[in-house]
């Protein structure tokens, strides 16, 4: 992971909560009455939520949940999609990248802890570099997964499946934490901060 990207963000000591989500709004609304309160519950601790600034789905909906309870909601988006005006202007601030791949460095290197919504081929692709960067211990920082509506039961069974067939260590399969509510995503959160985060074992 590289360090060196230049970024402005609001200089305080505020734990920075990174949530992938998806931009789509046509779906079910459990899925941002949940992101929204996911938000509210950041704003509620005096966290900060980072994410991809997208102005729908459930980006929107985290940022509005953490904003409407009086916190602060950082976007990083490429330049490309806000020349496209994807991107959402009520954000207490945006930091604009020159491509996708700075985008996610960007928001690695600011976050704190990681949270998964559901999601499209986009989220998918943020959670599991993630996860695969937790599991080379190129960082760590909790990552926890909303598992609403059962949505990410398959790619649970996927990883289960990884690890019965020797693809994966069974320590590995702890290096996230599957929960069904927003609340245990805080308690979470908490807990790692409080306990710490160990490293992986290695995978070899």
């Amino acid at each position: 992971m590289n360090d060196d990207i230049d970024y402005m963000i609001p200089d305080d000591d505020a734990l920075k909560v990174c949530v992938f989500g998806a931009s789509s709004g046509n779906i079910h609304p459990d899925f941002a009455q949940q992101a929204y309160e996911l938000g509210s519950l950041i704003g509620q601790k005096g966290w900060t939520c980072l994410n991809g600034a997208g102005r729908e789905g459930l980006m929107r909906a985290v940022s509005d949940g953490t904003l409407d309870s009086g916190g602060t909601a950082i976007g990083v988006i490429p330049k490309f999609m806000v020349d496209n005006n994807w991107q959402y202007d009520r954000l207490s601030s945006t930091i604009i990248t020159p491509d996708m791949h700075e985008r996610k460095q960007t928001l690695a290197n600011l976050a704190d802890a990681f949270v998964a919504l559901p999601g499209g081929c986009g989220t998918l692709e943020e959670l599991l570099e993630i996860f695969t960067w937790r599991q080379l211990n190129l960082h760590a920082k909790p990552l926890v997964v909303l598992n609403t509506r059962n949505y990410y039961y398959p790619l649970i069974h996927m990883v289960e499946q990884a690890i019965k067939e020797g693809f994966m260590k069974l320590s590995h399969g702890s290096l996230w934490n599957v929960v069904d509510n927003p609340a245990d995503v805080i308690s979470c959160i908490e807990d790692a901060m409080t306990q710490g985060v160990g490293p992986a074992e290695n995978k070899y």
